[in-house]
């Protein structure tokens, strides 16, 4: 819903009825409305605060290119491949293409047969091996 309104808030003070002369001068626009929309126009759903009074900066470091996750030595590791694709036991499971040309780890749980698919501390994907991979709660 707040994406919503917020895209619905852009189009019309910014985008709606104009032509801009290049990709620059959209730019521009959108800077000019972004300063206001978080820093000057109270919203109603922020109890008459402006979105700035909100925010703080994250303790983390931004980081370009993340280390590569470490694995316990009893961890499968495996690559990701162009399509989102691993290769285990002569099968392959998709994990996701968010996760291309990245190592991921693959798991034994308790149950019998399954297997889970880590990337660093994040479960991104389950096996099991009667079926096919299911990921976020979904069979693929």
């Amino acid at each position: 819903g707040k994406l919503e309104r917020f895209h619905r808030s852009l189009k019309r003070e910014v985008l709606q009825g104009q032509l801009f002369i290049d990709l620059d001068d959209a730019q521009r626009a959108f800077d000019i409305w972004r300063d206001i929309y978080n820093q000057k126009r109270p919203h109603q759903a922020l109890n008459m605060q402006v979105p700035a009074t909100r925010y703080s900066s994250s303790s983390r470091e931004y980081q370009e290119q993340p280390a590569a996750p470490e694995y316990d030595d009893g961890d499968v590791v495996r690559k990701v491949q162009v399509k989102g694709e691993i290769y285990w036991r002569n099968r392959e499971y998709t994990v996701g293409k968010a996760f291309h040309g990245r190592s991921v780890a693959i798991r034994e749980t308790t149950e019998d047969g399954i297997y889970d698919v880590y990337w660093s501390r994040h479960r991104i994907a389950r096996i099991d091996l009667n079926l096919q991979v299911v990921t976020a709660g979904k069979k693929i």
